[in-house]
């Protein structure tokens, strides 16, 4: 199971009731508009880590919201499937030339679209699909809350297991305090960039079970990663 967040922009009621109870049924936290207009509140509320995006709305054109997305710094990153009638090879190349990470052809199934938002995850955002997490001596299990260090469990609080999941499916990547804040605690969530410091040191006191506090490195004047290189 997974605690990622998709937002599902679409006109239909019985599509986007599709859509969201697939979703929701598959552990995700699901939230929806239905026009472009909607989205972009629904996003400047609450930053999702993936949207669904119908490309015809009734106010304006999907595709167009998708470049404005991939224009702007705070929506850049954010995982999209573009979900549409038009199945023209042509249609696909102008919605992955846009930025979409994934097209989807009505009609479809309910099984193929979650598999296909599992491997824009797997893609884009290890630590939100839901499935177990390894590197080096780690692993993680979402779906039980689990952690492990080859075979010694290690037990953490529900934030340093975020902050943990997160740095694990971007390893070896340095990431400042405000992109951790933002990722693991939302950009919605206003708490101070020492937070991060506090929770950075509860981690390592939790993985000192499996002495492997080594794992969280700070990296001097930018921020923190994951790695099992020797701290330099």
């Amino acid at each position: 199971m997974s605690n990622a967040s998709i937002l599902v922009v679409e006109d239909e009621p019985s599509i986007q009731e599709l859509i969201a109870f697939s979703c929701s049924s598959n552990g995700y936290r699901v939230r929806r508009a239905e026009s472009a207009g909607a989205a972009e509140s629904a996003i400047r509320s609450e930053l999702p880590d993936l949207v669904i995006l119908d490309w015809m709305l009734p106010d304006r054109p999907g595709i167009e919201l998708l470049r404005d997305l991939r224009v702007a710094d705070r929506t850049r990153s954010v995982p999209v499937i573009m979900l549409t009638a038009k199945g023209a090879e042509s249609d696909r190349v102008t919605g992955l030339d846009a930025g979409a990470d994934d097209y989807v052809v009505k009609p479809f199934s309910p099984r193929e679209l979650v598999s296909r938002v599992r491997a824009v995850f797997r893609r884009r955002a290890p630590q939100k699909s839901g499935e177990a997490i390894e590197y080096g001596p780690l692993r993680i299990d979402p779906a039980r809350h689990e952690v492990a260090v080859g075979e010694r469990p290690v037990k953490m609080g529900l934030a340093e297991f975020k902050l943990l999941r997160f740095l694990a499916g971007h390893p070896e990547r340095v990431f400042s305090r405000s992109q951790l804040l933002d990722n693991v605690w939302g950009d919605h969530v206003f708490i101070e960039e020492r937070t991060v410091d506090v929770h950075v040191l509860r981690l390592r006191k939790a993985l000192m079970q499996a002495e492997a506090q080594d794992l969280v490195q700070t990296v001097r004047g930018l921020g923190y990663r994951l790695s099992t290189r020797p701290d330099r």
